[in-house]
């Protein structure tokens, strides 16, 4: 035989979860009487999800960015499995000890580190307006969401620390950090300060952001002069001829009022 072609079917096999019922049962003793319990297994006072079920919800909630409705949803539609948001809510607190290792690893680098950048967004957290803040080195970067934009956030991440190079936008919150000297200590260390951000790409973003009105106000006001001029244009040529123009005019009319007064020419 001789291949002449090779064709492939791929299909998603049905996924279901595995569980695991424990059944626990008591006894009496028929000729003492006592009572005999058998031991409670250990998901008796743990979580009945598994820790790949946790690490799918925290992929899914940190990096897919799902609420916790649309989470639920999926473990749901996906899966047929029932997860309430409280329970999903639990699976994140329950790896906040195993987050914070890795989290205080990288404070800990970068609070030694000699060149630091950082940088803030705003975000929602919890119903109101909050900042994601970002501050990076060459081998860590930490992630900070606060409910303030102030100096504190920086002095608290860095925790006294002063980098020979802190590159940075032109804020508020930078500048006051600039300005805090027992952040910076009496050494007089160097920092540097990065604008290139905002000011370099600033005509680009007026571009951007207001090209379109401008060219929409240029268009607006150029159609506004061509139309005030031809209605001026019209009006000209549809002007009455017994118009009087007061350096061609050879006569007067007169108009004397019903009860006395002077009289009035025009």
């Amino acid at each position: 035989m001789e291949l002449i072609g090779e064709y492939d079917e791929i299909e998603i096999p049905p996924v279901k979860p595995y569980v695991v019922r424990h059944r626990r049962f008591a006894c009496r003793c028929a000729h003492c009487g006592a009572g005999v319990k058998a031991p409670a297994p250990a998901v008796a006072t743990q979580t009945p999800f598994g820790p790949r079920i946790h690490a799918l919800a925290i992929y899914c909630k940190g990096f897919q960015a799902l609420s916790y409705e649309r989470l639920r949803f999926m473990f749901r539609d996906a899966f047929g499995l029932i997860v309430s948001e409280g329970a999903l809510m639990n699976m994140f607190i329950r790896s906040h000890a195993g987050f914070k290792i890795e989290a205080d690893k990288a404070n800990a680098i970068l609070r030694q580190a000699k060149v630091v950048a950082s940088d803030e967004t705003g975000v929602r957290i919890e119903g109101t307006n909050s900042y994601h803040w970002v501050f990076h080195c060459k081998d860590a970067v930490v992630h900070q969401p606060d409910y303030s934009r102030a100096a504190r956030v920086v002095a608290e991440t860095m925790n006294g620390h002063t980098p020979n190079v802190w590159i940075r936008i032109l804020l508020r919150a930078a500048k006051a950090w600039r300005r805090t000297s027992n952040l910076f200590g009496a050494s007089g260390a160097r920092h540097g300060l990065c604008a290139g951000a905002w000011i370099d790409d600033l005509p680009l973003r007026f571009k951007l952001w207001f090209g379109k009105a401008f060219d929409l106000a240029r268009d607006i006001a150029s159609f506004a002069a061509s139309t005030i001029a031809s209605k001026k244009r019209e009006l000209e040529s549809n002007s009455p001829p017994f118009l009087p123009q007061r350096q061609n005019a050879t006569s007067h009319a007169s108009c004397r009022p019903k009860s006395g007064g002077r009289k009035i020419s025009f």
